[in-house]
């Protein structure tokens, strides 16, 4: 009887050892994703500081592009004040397809694609684009192993007495892959 006690004690502490560990790897998962978005808002953020110094230096050779120049200040408006993941990533859609556009734009003006400053930049906004990406696969591969910690058994039971809930990938959609169509 004893032994049986002993044995009950040991299976209860066990249990009581896993749902801390749980816990715990489950809080470092949370926290591990909060910073990995952290870090692709600082990306956004910069790239959008570089967008309005992008269109004043094509605006000045290409000024005729009006409709264009208000479409990347538009789409750069809604993406700074988009909240949640799915906002954030269809007004990012947004800003790369105006952006893209606005660089394709550029290829026809051989003065503007020498220019120093834009060069300096579109450099700038192509490292800056890099950024995003690996800080976008960062928070998609932190959400993805949070979210099958949460949906695992048994830490499945840990995440809802914790109130884990799952959280959103950052993903962007199949035609901003593609190439950019350009339509005067």
């Amino acid at each position: 009887m004893i032994v049986l006690a002993w044995i009950l004690i040991a299976l209860v502490g066990v249990a009581l050892l896993y749902a801390m560990f749980t816990y715990n790897r489950l809080v470092r998962l949370r926290v591990r994703t909060e910073n990995a978005w952290s870090q692709i808002d600082v990306q956004l953020r910069r790239r959008y500081d570089l967008i309005p110094n992008l269109v004043e230096t094509v605006k000045g050779y290409a000024a005729h592009e009006r409709e264009l120049f208000e479409e990347v200040a538009r789409a750069r408006s809604q993406a700074q004040s988009a909240s949640g993941v799915k906002d954030q990533a269809d007004a990012e859609n947004q800003v790369t397809r105006t952006l893209r556009q606005l660089l394709a734009v550029a290829e026809n003006y051989p003065e503007l694609k020498a220019s120093q400053n834009f060069l300096a930049l579109q450099e700038e906004l192509t490292g800056t684009e890099s950024k995003i990406a690996y800080a976008r696969q960062f928070y998609n591969d932190t959400v993805g192993a949070l979210n099958t910690l949460i949906q695992q058994f048994p830490s499945r039971i840990v995440a809802s007495l914790g109130r884990f809930q799952p959280r959103e990938f950052f993903e962007i959609e199949e035609t901003t892959r593609g190439p950019v169509t350009v339509q005067f």
